[in-house]
């Protein structure tokens, strides 16, 4: 393979087979997802800001955004009039979060949710209806709702013994048998209420998005447990308590190749491989696609480039937020000075897709 300077191409199959015969173009895309990957996602801003303000434009069939914890802020600004505008702006609110908390703790779960959530609704909430009209995306938002007398509802002793059972029924026995501490629900768009691929890996379920749920369900799949408040009973759905969809899809590793012909899977991600749930990450043969990967394209940064171009040589993650405790101005710079780094994916692969074919390294 030719290697590019920034960004790396994996792709499964049958991908591989039509970048090389086609290249990529952007009326061969059905599905998005976007990971759950806390501050390492910002490194994808520059590169949201082009495939859907610019590149995405240039089609006219419908895609299917899938999201889940950040990924779900993501998929949502794709979804307001001005693509470009949006994904800038949410570059903005994530790197200059501010919690009020004492010196030496972290900030408490339901201040964090109210601040949050009150940016959600004047981002998303207040455009309800241009999130859910969108003329060609249509949403899915992905929660995890607990299951159980543990997790059913937020408790302070109750739910860290659940989470410990859902440790380690999906480590001893199963992924699947993890469903009977979490349920995967998935909030559609109305307009789709069947997903283009089969949702049979997990206990799931799918409610219809409408302008009441919309934020409750976005804050939902924020909803880190322990860092922020469960929500409860969102409208429209089962009643119970809604957490991070990270937990149940944390790199949404689904079964793709369910889709047949309909077209491509381009995956904007952090890292070539995906993680079913939050709980797998150190369980690598769970990792493996099985064939579910066909007609997947994976863009993401290349780990030499990471090591050698951003300025502290790795990508931003969670432990920036206990590093930068008292220095949030600090913290934003650094994490936007490494979004303008990341420029280099967004031009590398507008040069990608004017090629007439790819070479990509296989996915699986």
């Amino acid at each position: 393979m030719k290697k590019t300077q920034a960004l790396r191409i994996h792709a499964g199959r049958r991908a591989l087979s039509h970048l090389r015969e086609h290249g990529l173009r952007p009326a061969d895309v059905r599905v998005l997802p976007a990971a759950a990957s806390g501050p390492t996602g910002l490194v994808l801003n520059p590169l949201d800001r082009f495939v859907f303000g610019h590149w995405l434009p240039r089609s006219s069939q419908p895609v299917h955004l899938l999201g889940a914890s950040i990924g779900a802020w993501r998929m949502a600004s794709a979804c307001l009039p001005d693509a470009d505008a949006a994904f800038a702006q949410m570059a903005q609110d994530y790197a200059h979060q501010r919690y009020e908390h004492a010196p030496g703790r972290m900030p408490a779960p339901g201040h964090v949710s109210a601040v949050l959530g009150a940016l959600f609704d004047d981002r998303f909430t207040s455009r309800a209806d241009a999130v859910l009209g969108h003329a060609r995306f249509r949403l899915h938002l992905f929660t995890a709702r607990g299951r159980g007398a543990l997790l059913r509802r937020q408790c302070r002793w109750r739910n860290p013994l659940g989470y410990l059972g859902a440790a380690a029924f999906n480590t001893l026995i199963s992924r699947r048998a993890l469903g009977a501490w979490l349920e995967r629900v998935v909030f559609h768009d109305p307009r789709a209420p069947l997903l283009p691929l089969r949702l049979h890996d997990f206990r799931s379920r799918q409610v219809a998005l409408d302008a009441g749920n919309l934020g409750p369900a976005l804050l939902a799949s924020c909803s880190i447990p322990f860092w922020l408040d469960a929500v409860h009973d969102i409208p429209g759905a089962p009643r119970g308590a809604y957490w991070d969809g990270g937990l149940t899809d944390y790199q949404f590793h689904l079964d793709y190749a369910s889709m047949g012909d309909a077209g491509l899977v381009l995956y904007p991600h952090t890292e070539a491989r995906m993680v079913p749930g939050w709980l797998d990450g150190f369980m690598r043969h769970r990792h493996r696609g099985r064939g579910r990967l066909d007609n997947v394209v994976v863009i993401s940064p290349d780990p030499d480039w990471v090591r050698t171009a951003l300025p502290r040589g790795r990508l931003p993650d969670r432990t920036d937020f206990t590093a930068f405790a008292g220095d949030i101005e600090g913290r934003a710079r650094t994490w936007l000075r490494e979004i303008a780094e990341s420029q280099r994916l967004a031009d590398e692969f507008a040069r990608l897709v004017e090629q007439p074919s790819i070479e990509a390294l296989p996915l699986d």
